[in-house]
């Protein structure tokens, strides 16, 4: 799963780094997975308002870290 060689956003990374997949996210914040897979492949890809919100209540109940929208997309 880790270190294929694939690029990975910063989302991608911080999943990485703090031992999440993606599937954890998918059920937590509800979002489509296709989507999550999308987000952690590149930083060309931003999820919309809706669903980065979404993505960022999951990642404070998952991980307790206080992390913010414009961590990983601008």
């Amino acid at each position: 799963m880790f270190g294929l060689g694939k690029p990975r956003s910063r989302f991608g990374k911080f999943l990485d780094k703090n031992n999440l997949s993606q599937q954890d996210i998918v059920k937590e914040s509800g979002v489509n997975r296709g989507t999550i897979s999308r987000i952690c492949q590149g930083d060309a890809f931003q999820p919309s308002l809706k669903n980065g919100n979404k993505i960022i209540r999951a990642l404070k109940k998952l991980t307790g870290k206080n992390v913010d929208y414009n961590d990983f997309w601008m």
